[in-house]
């Protein structure tokens, strides 16, 4: 499990750039939490002299464009640290630079220092903000230190570490232990069951027992109470089924039992495919690790790993469904384009065969009047058979009114939009499909022995 954090580095204020770079790089090699330096790797530079091959390339990039701005960003820091007892200092350098490698595309200059002073083993990473070439800066995009978590998330599952599961915004929180507080409904419920076990003997002595508990009560369409330390009225039906009026009214006239809940039931767990994938991944003695590794490329894994993460994907069921919908909308809009491009190919072949008609019009009537005449047939052929084919046409299309050439147009128009704009939707639809069918089929070799084990075992 390791957590990131990308830090944009400034100049000091009565500092010179040379020097805030001598400090925060002196800092992440300190001998003293690197031991003696042996846990510091470099790229494109060495981490003797960093601070000097940092600065020209700086010089050489303002030389190139001009360019100096004011409280530029001289470098970024990336902190990377890991769960404590899960991986060892060489090992967390290396994932450090590979982390590093991967996030700068190798465009820019680090060096990767571990920390082992602490508990957790950490990892200090400092990349030039200027290129290696002196050409450009580093471009902090938004968002950018998701994608930084993300790159860092493939390469600890690719390494066999575990990586933190992303929480709903309502459930983080800056503390992970917190004191057991009892709600007030839990104190409500709790007060009416006590009231109850005194043999009220009918609902208006119950109420005058909680009356006795402090509670104040609030008569009306719904009984409410408000006990010390509350700021509103809880109804009783908002307690649960049990504790409604009807259900206590029944309690007390003996036709129900007491219920033995005083809270909402947690629910059960279930199986988490991403929990399942994570722990055999870690495992490498498993099975599933040692095939995956030596018949795949277990970067396949990682990737199908994340991307089930960030659907929210959780089971083979969902799975499945998701990727059986994925089908259907390729489908479904696959079938509306083809049924528009047959539209458009009808609307331009009635345009025509409705010009060839008026075309043709006066010299047919003169075919005609000429009683069919052969010698006038094989003068006019080709617009007597233009002519033809435009009433045949209009016969096989069995309208009682033809419409206009502007009418088509602005039939034309509309379908040609709609078949644009389920294009740009089918390119969309086509990715996802193509996702979805190998995330599951990744799962499904992932799980292959699980799957054939399911298969030959005996049904009960």
């Amino acid at each position: 499990m390791a957590a990131t954090r990308l830090i944009a580095l400034h100049i000091n204020k009565g500092r010179t750039l040379a020097q805030c770079l001598a400090d925060r790089i002196g800092y992440s090699m300190n001998n003293e939490k690197t031991d003696k330096g042996r846990y510091v790797s470099s790229y494109a530079c060495d981490p003797r002299t960093c601070c000097e091959e940092f600065m020209l390339s700086k010089r050489q990039y303002y030389h190139s464009t001009g360019r100096m701005y004011k409280n530029e960003v001289i470098a970024y820091q990336i902190r990377q640290s890991f769960k404590p007892g899960e991986i060892s200092a060489e090992d967390a350098n290396r994932v450090g630079y590979e982390l590093a490698m991967r996030f700068t595309k190798g465009k820019y200059a680090f060096i990767v220092a571990t920390h082992t002073d602490r508990a957790h083993i950490h990892n200090h990473i400092i990349f030039n903000s200027t290129s290696i070439n002196g050409t450009q800066k580093f471009r902090d995009f938004k968002r950018s230190g998701l994608a930084l978590q993300k790159v860092s998330d493939m390469v600890c599952l690719e390494n066999g570490l575990s990586v933190i599961e992303p929480r709903p915004k309502s459930e983080r929180a800056r503390r992970t232990d917190y004191p057991k507080r009892n709600s007030f409904r839990n104190v409500i419920r709790e007060d009416i069951r006590r009231c109850i076990r005194r043999k009220p003997k009918d609902f208006e002595e119950f109420l005058r027992f909680m009356a006795d508990l402090d509670y104040e009560v609030k008569r009306g369409k719904n009984i409410s109470f408000k006990g010390k330390g509350q700021t509103r009225f809880i109804r009783m039906r908002s307690l649960g089924e049990n504790y409604s009026e009807e259900a206590v009214t029944e309690v007390i006239a003996g036709s129900r039992e007491l219920g033995t809940e005083t809270g909402h039931t947690p629910k059960a767990q279930t199986f988490n495919l991403l929990i399942d994938i994570q722990a055999r991944m870690a495992d490498k003695s498993s099975q599933a690790y040692r095939r995956w590794a030596t018949v795949y490329n277990l970067k396949q894994m990682s990737s199908t790993f994340m991307f089930l993460r960030e659907n929210h994907i959780e089971s083979f069921e969902d799975l499945d469904k998701r990727a059986g919908e994925a089908v259907q909308k390729f489908n479904d809009l696959n079938e509306s384009i083809k049924a528009s491009e047959k539209r458009l190919a009808e609307i331009l072949a009635l345009k025509k065969h409705i010009m060839n008609y008026r075309k043709t019009k006066d010299t047919y009537v003169a075919y005609r009047k000429a009683g069919y005449s052969k010698k006038f047939y094989e003068k006019y052929r080709e617009e007597i058979t233009l002519h033809k084919a435009a009433k045949a046409a209009f016969d096989q299309l069995g309208a009682e009114k033809l419409p206009t050439i502007r009418e088509l147009n602005e039939e034309y128009d509309t379908v040609l939009r709609s078949k644009k704009a389920a294009y740009a939707e089918y390119r969309v639809a086509k990715r996802e499909m193509q996702e979805y069918s190998k995330a599951r089929k990744n799962v499904n070799t992932f799980y292959k022995d699980d799957i054939e084990n399911d298969k030959r075992e005996p049904a009960l």
